[in-house]
This record gives C-alpha cells, structure tokens and sequence, in this order.
C-alpha cells in the first residue's frame, strides 16, 4: 500500500477575497466620483435654484451607472467592496434626489412616494437578509434594469418638466410616458424578488453550515 507523500502540504482552501481588498480601483474611483457629485446637484437646486442643471447632472449621473461595471468587467477590476459600494451610490442618489425633487415640488407627490416606498422596501429587505440572514447576493434582473433607467429618465425629465425653459413641454410628457411604465416595472421586479431572496438566505445557510462542519472536523 502506497504511503502518503510527506512533502506535500496540507489542502488549502481557495483565498476569499475580502471586502476591502482591491479597493482602489477604477471602478471603485469613478462610483465615487458620481457619489461626490450628489452634493453639487443640491447646490444647482437650492442653491442656484438652476432646475434645469440640476436635471441634466442628475440625467448624466443616471445615463453613466453602466460604466464602472462596464470597466470592472472588461478589465477585471471587480471587487467585492464595488459589489456593495456601487449599488450603495446608485440607491443613495437616487433617493436623495427624489427626496430633494419632491422638496422642490417638481415632481407629483403621489409618484415620488412610490418610487421611494419601493426602494426602500427593496434596500431594507436585501440589507437585512445579507446582514443577518447570510443571504447570497444575487445580481439585478434584467427588468429591474429597465426599470431603474426609466425611472432615472423619469425623475429628471418632471424636473425639466417644471422649468421655462423651450423643451419643457417635451419633457413633461416624456416623464409620464416612461415614468408610468417604469414605476409598474420596479414594483413587479420586487415582488418577483422575493423567491430569489428566500433562495438565497437558504444557500447561504447551507454554505454557513458547511464552512462550519469543515472547522469543526479539523
């Protein structure tokens, strides 16, 4: 019978890359960038009270949410702090400039607190489950994709909407023509993510368990 080699050394686990590692990146780099510009859109708004401006930085900061994951991938700059650091930004943006658009009274008040009631269902739930219920995380579907680039046109265009300025008219009734439609989207997305949520609490706890049964066994 074969002897075991006693050279070799004991099995390794693969490395877990943790949250902070890879941190600065250019992914990372621009995420925060759009984050810094949150404070320059207040000041547009209130400060300035240039409505316009303020709609046109918040269109951009919408339009441009696709290129850090866009540079992560293409040049394998992922990281897990860019995993919750960019969905982070992107929910915070978008809460508070709804919040400030709403303040402002540009914005139907009815439509506002749905869209905010629905992000703040959603970022409650998944927050909540992935800190205390060890829930996998699990990408965006491709509908609430949809969904958040037609709000993230929606909300800018009722603040255009509201101003003097020539294309106005256009964009008052291009809120509504894509506001409506994206505000269904993303409440349909969310109760669809409710099975995914449970599933993902249930691998989370088997692979918890695992990790677990393997620490105990050495």
């Amino acid at each position: 019978m074969s002897q075991p080699d006693a050279t070799a050394g004991p099995a390794t686990e693969p490395v877990v890359e943790g949250v902070f590692d890879r941190l600065w990146t250019w992914p990372n780099l621009f995420t925060l960038i759009r984050l810094l510009c949150l404070p320059l859109f207040l000041y547009l708004l209130f400060g300035q009270e240039n409505r316009a401006g303020a709609a046109w930085l918040l269109a951009g900061l919408g339009s441009t949410d696709w290129i850090d994951g866009y540079v992560a991938r293409r040049f394998d700059q992922g990281s897990e702090f860019g995993k919750i650091f960019d969905p982070v930004v992107d929910r915070l943006l978008f809460l508070v400039a709804v919040t400030a658009i709403i303040v402002d009274g540009s914005i139907p008040l009815w439509f506002a607190l749905a869209v905010l009631a629905r992000e703040l269902i959603v970022g409650v739930v998944m927050a909540f489950s992935t800190l205390f219920l060890k829930m996998q995380r699990f990408g965006v579907t491709w509908w609430g994709k949809v969904a958040t680039f037609m709000l993230m046109g929606a909300v800018p265009s009722f603040l255009i909407g509201s101003t003097d300025v020539w294309e106005a008219p256009f964009f008052e009734v291009l809120a509504w023509v894509i506001g409506i439609p994206g505000l269904v989207i993303s409440w349909w997305t969310a109760i669809n993510y409710v099975p995914q949520v449970r599933a993902g609490i249930t691998a989370g706890r088997a692979q918890t368990l695992t990790l677990h049964e393997k620490r105990t066994t050495r």
